[in-house]
């Protein structure tokens, strides 16, 4: 009952935007153009009336759904993937160790100590893990900063439009804010301490290259491919099925489509 009035005042609305526009052109037009703004008015109003019709949503009610969808989503994925294994058992987002620690790996499995770099990939998962759950609020912000031109754009868009503007248009400021909180996690499982650990073993091997590693950047890039994956899922699920759309807005948005 309430949708209906809202669409009816909305008509309405338009109805008396368009009239008054009409109204103006033909007082302050030239006689002789008269009947040529009329025309202009009706086919104007004729084009309100069937954009109106065709869907009945606003922009902003699009805008708040798509922003719904990815709330919804980044909320499973935070949920899916920042608990223990989240990472570490998908084979999906599982986050391999560095390539720039492949010379150490074969040098360290030829004498033994292959289990210093088991342990530090299983940190390293545990890093991603424990900082995906504190980046929620992050991704909640950079929802807020979509704008209309982007949701006129991505509604009619692929099944993962919204994830991929997300990640495009998101990724350098997310990887600054992740960076702390992913530094702080690998201390907290271990990580750190491990890749000390692996690094000590391989040196005291003589005569092998010098060997870096940037621990926190590989967690970030890598925990972030890993949740943007799931997040394409979410979005296409939505999408694609009803049952999965758990919130009034999105049933109305992409019930709608």
């Amino acid at each position: 009952m309430h949708k209906n009035f809202l669409k009816f005042l909305k008509h309405q609305l338009i109805m008396i935007t368009v009239m008054l526009f009409i109204t103006i052109l033909l007082i302050f037009g030239a006689a002789e153009a008269g009947n040529n703004w009329l025309e202009k008015g009706t086919d104007l109003l004729k084009t309100y009336e069937k954009s109106s019709e065709k869907s009945g949503l606003t922009v902003e009610e699009i805008g708040a759904g798509l922003k719904d969808a990815l709330r919804v989503g980044s909320e499973n994925v935070v949920s899916r993937l920042g608990r223990s294994d989240g990472f570490n058992a998908d084979s999906n987002v599982h986050i391999p160790l560095p390539k720039q620690l492949d010379t150490v790996k074969s040098v360290l499995d030829k004498v033994g100590m292959s289990a210093l770099l088991k342990d530090l990939e299983l940190k390293l998962n545990r890093a991603a893990e424990v900082a995906t759950p504190k980046a929620k609020k992050i991704f909640s912000q950079a929802i807020t900063q979509m704008s209309f031109e982007d949701v006129k754009k991505i509604y009619k868009g692929p099944e993962d439009a919204a994830t991929q503007y997300f990640r495009g248009k998101m990724s350098p400021s997310l990887a600054k804010e992740m960076e702390p909180v992913v530094n702080k996690s690998l201390s907290e499982v271990g990580a750190l301490q491990a890749y000390d650990s692996v690094m000590k073993e391989y040196q005291s091997v003589p005569f092998v290259p010098d060997v870096k590693a940037d621990l926190t950047d590989h967690v970030v890039e890598k925990g972030m491919d890993g949740i943007f994956y799931y997040m394409a899922k979410e979005e296409a699920a939505i999408r694609q099925n009803p049952a999965k759309r758990t919130t009034d807005l999105l049933k109305l948005v992409f019930g709608a489509k």
